[in-house]
């Protein structure tokens, strides 16, 4: 019988992350959640991965801005589970603002999250993960990690930081059985991006189906979203073993934004 393996998926209490948990979930992973959303929202979610899938899944509150709370999130997962097998890298905010008035706080805030946290919570666990011969770091980057957009530099720079860091680390850990992959999502479909519609829509005196297409998916040659479903699909898939040999990559899932 396979021993069962657990995942740490950060910012996973809602939209990419929360579908990424319930993919590994799935395929018999037990969860480590992290995330900034209600309490009560965050149990509600805990208590369907276990009801759902069968597994055990906790969850910690950490503040992933700081190596202390990366180090506070890893050695929860250690103490309840023994050992970490997946890491999922996704953790992230935003903000949009043209560079000469971008405030430093913002800056440092999304270098801190979107980059930082990455390189920290990757250092805790990939020195087990390659004396135990097997690992999955998957980074959460976005087409932003590929190309640029304005108005959005920090993000932009912090995705870009990741795919070097998810190259190096791949690396660095080859040799042991240890994979480290990013994914760059164009924009997915979840309650963050559904949320923007209406303002948007009101700010620029268009319709909400208007913003979606002429807007949002501007760039994204499919004028779809894409579903938190495919990002799982992907995830489950880069912790098989049918993708041992996908190392170093950064997989554009993008509805073709990154072809142009």
């Amino acid at each position: 019988m396979n021993e069962t393996k657990t995942a740490v998926v950060t910012g996973s209490s809602s939209g990419i992350g929360l579908g990424i948990a319930n993919g590994l979930a799935a395929s018999g992973m037990n969860i480590v959640m992290n995330g900034i959303e209600a309490p009560e929202e965050v149990e509600q979610a805990r208590k369907s991965l276990e009801t759902d899938h069968g597994i055990k899944a906790i969850y910690s509150h950490a503040n992933m801005m700081t190596p202390e709370g990366a180090a506070e999130l890893i050695a929860l997962a250690e103490e309840t589970f023994g050992k970490i097998d997946v890491l999922v890298n996704n953790a992230g905010i935003q903000f949009v603002s043209p560079v000469e008035d971008f405030p430093d706080d913002k800056w440092q805030a999304i270098i801190n999250l979107n980059l930082s946290a990455a390189f920290y919570t990757t250092k805790a666990v990939v020195g087990g993960m390659k004396e135990r011969g097997w690992g999955r770091i998957i980074n959460i980057a976005s087409a932003h990690g590929l190309v640029a957009s304005p108005f959005k530099s920090a993000y932009v720079a912090a995705k870009h930081g990741i795919i070097g860091l998810t190259k190096t680390v791949a690396l660095e850990a080859a040799e042991h059985g240890v994979t480290v992959n990013a994914i760059c999502p164009g924009y997915v479909w979840t309650p963050l991006v559904e949320k923007q519609i209406p303002d948007t829509a009101k700010a620029r005196g268009m319709t909400e189906e208007q913003v979606k297409r002429d807007v949002l998916l501007a760039a994204q040659p499919t004028k779809q979203f894409a579903t938190v479903e495919e990002m799982a699909a992907v995830a489950v898939f880069l912790c098989s073993d049918g993708a041992k040999s996908i190392t170093g990559s950064a997989l554009p899932v993008d509805g073709g934004w990154t072809a142009h």
